[in-house]
């Protein structure tokens, strides 16, 4: 199982042999570095690798105690795995553990909208412009029966869309570029310069 953590940079393409343009997306995968090896024991209960990427300026006081004798990290995430692993504290994962035609899932999150309507958020299809409607062309319409004398719960309302969790998975690696840099095949969640986690499916 091959794991690291990556900062996405931006979308670009890659031509094939053939001439075929494959849309990619940069990632800035690694250095990271081992920073906690969790083991099925009854201290821990489940295997596990910490890793710690991007360099940080400061700590906090617990933080520096956790990663003495180690640079100074901002992300600390942790992978868990099947079985115990062969990693140490201090060990340094790179980019060039993944080989082109890899296939891996990317988690990360997601662009935040803020508040936004049921037709951006949901997919509404709004009112029609004309026959009596004014001014509530976006507007959600009825939000349920009226003998119930309340709105059923999961009903799609406005709210706050986007910051969330994604994860996309078969994606494939196309190119593993000198700088640590991953092309990964399609797009991946969240904005430029944002943390993704790269895991081998």
């Amino acid at each position: 199982m091959k794991f690291i953590l990556g900062k996405k940079i931006e979308m670009s393409q890659v031509y094939r042999d053939d001439g075929t343009i494959v849309p990619v997306t940069l990632v800035q995968a690694g250095p990271c570095i081992v920073t906690q090896i969790k083991k099925t024991t009854d201290q821990d209960g489940y295997s596990a690798v910490q890793v710690g990427f991007f360099p940080a300026k400061r700590l906090t006081k617990s933080l520096e105690g956790h990663l003495k004798d180690l640079p100074k990290l901002r992300h600390l995430v942790e992978f868990r795995l099947p079985s115990e692993t062969e990693l140490k504290r201090g060990d340094t994962i790179e980019a060039s553990s993944f080989v082109p035609g890899d296939v891996v899932q990317v988690s990360g999150v997601s662009k935040g909208r803020g508040f936004q309507g049921v037709i951006k958020r949901h997919g509404f299809s709004g009112s029609p412009a004309s026959h009596g409607h004014k001014d509530q062309e976006r507007m959600p319409g009825s939000s349920g029966p009226g003998g119930v004398q309340h709105v059923l719960k999961g009903t799609r309302k406005p709210g706050h869309m986007g910051s969330d969790r994604v994860t996309v998975k078969n994606l494939q690696v196309i190119e593993v570029r000198d700088g640590g840099i991953l092309a990964i095949k399609g797009a991946v969640p969240g904005a430029r310069n944002t943390l993704v986690e790269i895991i081998s499916a």
